[in-house]
């Protein structure tokens, strides 16, 4: 005897979005991150007025002077940079802020997302909006609005569900007129 797998797709980003704690950590996040990109952007104005500065008064300076404030320059571009790949960088206070305000909330996520996998018996689930490149996909193996039923976050979904039948059945009503032959010519 053989056996189908059974699986769906669900979009991750369309459940996070209908969660208020998560578009509050969301706007928490932009918050901080406008105020870092404001302290970097502070950093490298500076840096320019110095530079400005320098080529100013460069006629003035000796030669050992103008390499001290380039070396100052050069050691205020270092600690911008060093400032801006410790915020926005690989692992940087970003994306572990990020990971801070938003783990719970993923991690409610995906258990809804395995217990509404256990309960219609999918063996795979896919993530629409993830890296995965889903060229085609049938609505009928969308499970995103029963995991937003398991978060108790949908109250349309018998809505949604008579809008798709409905459409399932002027489609298969069109395609049954259309392949219905013209009446013979005379």
């Amino acid at each position: 005897m053989l056996y189908a797998q059974k699986f769906g797709y669900v979009n991750s980003q369309y459940i996070l979005n209908q969660l208020p704690e998560y578009e509050a950590a969301i706007a928490r996040l932009d918050t901080l991150s406008s105020q870092w990109r404001e302290n970097i952007k502070t950093l490298y104005t500076d840096i320019e007025y110095m530079r400005t500065e320098l080529a100013s008064e460069d006629v003035l300076l000796t030669r050992a002077m103008r390499e001290e404030r380039e070396k100052e320059i050069a050691e205020q571009v270092k600690e911008a940079q060093e400032l801006q790949d410790k915020t926005f960088g690989y692992e940087g206070l970003y994306f572990l802020k990020r990971a801070e305000l938003t783990q719970n909330i993923q991690d409610r996520v995906f258990e809804a997302i395995e217990k509404t996998a256990k309960k219609h018996k999918l063996q795979i689930v896919f993530d629409k909006s993830g890296e995965l490149v889903m060229l085609y996909t049938n609505p009928v193996h969308d499970y995103t609005d029963f995991v937003l039923e398991e978060m108790g976050l949908l109250k349309k979904r018998a809505e949604k569900k008579k809008r798709y039948e409905k459409q399932k059945k002027d489609k298969e009503s069109n395609e049954r007129n259309s392949n219905t032959p013209p009446p013979p010519s005379r």
